[in-house]
């Protein structure tokens, strides 16, 4: 279930590609251009998270996050061109949860929104969930894969791409957001090595991996977990 989420960034173009990216991953996404507007608009919309420029206009960032964190323990990530570490540590210091500086990649971005929402508890963790997709069962906490009474062996990496896919039966993912959210973006994975995961794990838990009923390839888009027909398998 995605959160709601204020970004507060004057440039509008950083502003257009951090709420692209931000609703890409299922999240509700307020922007507004200031600070003074981060103020009103956080204290009417309540956001999970506010995303925060610290050079903005009429007030300073690092002032928005100071009165924010008086008033409420919303999650605050900080953004920031300058990479002076006195700046950094100021903007810990006085109640952020996190910072990036920019320029950042959108992959760095999402991975740590989805870690602060987690960590705040405002979204429930997936590891603590068993997901049944069809006669297909995965349980995180077990580490555990079955198909009907069948056990399935998977490696970690191919764990880790079936719950991706299972925790959202029907909904596409791109490769490069199986590998953030299977790996992490502390990992460096091709987006091509998706695909030898995925190859594999069709041969693990399809009955015919040429007409795959669970994971299925959504030609030029990514891939999905589906309990119903056959689907077409070329990437």
């Amino acid at each position: 279930m995605g959160a709601r989420v204020l970004v507060a960034e004057d440039d509008r173009k950083q502003a257009e590609l951090l709420r692209v990216y931000l609703e890409r991953e299922g999240h509700s996404v307020l922007v507004v251009g200031d600070g003074r507007a981060a103020l009103d608009r956080s204290r009417a919309y309540r956001p999970d998270l506010v995303v925060l420029d610290v050079m903005m206009p009429l007030v300073d960032g690092l002032d928005v996050c100071r009165i924010l964190r008086a008033e409420s323990d919303v999650a605050i990530l900080l953004l920031t061109a300058r990479s002076a570490e006195d700046d950094l540590l100021l903007g810990l210091d006085i109640g952020a949860d996190d910072y990036m500086t920019k320029p950042f990649s959108p992959r760095e971005l999402t991975a740590r929104v989805r870690a602060l929402l987690r960590r705040s508890g405002r979204i429930t963790s997936p590891e603590e969930e068993v997901l049944t997709v069809g006669e297909l069962t995965v349980d995180p906490g077990r580490f555990e894969v079955r198909v009907g009474d069948r056990p399935i062996g998977l490696t970690a990496k191919e764990f880790g791409i079936l719950q991706v896919l299972a925790a959202e039966p029907g909904r596409v993912f791109t490769r490069a957001q199986i590998i953030d959210r299977a790996f992490g973006f502390d990992h460096y994975v091709e987006e091509r090595t998706v695909d030898a995961h995925v190859m594999n794990l069709r041969r693990k838990i399809e009955d015919d991996p040429a007409a795959p009923r669970y994971v299925q390839t959504v030609y030029g888009r990514g891939y999905r977990i589906s309990p119903g027909t056959p689907g077409p398998v070329a990437a």
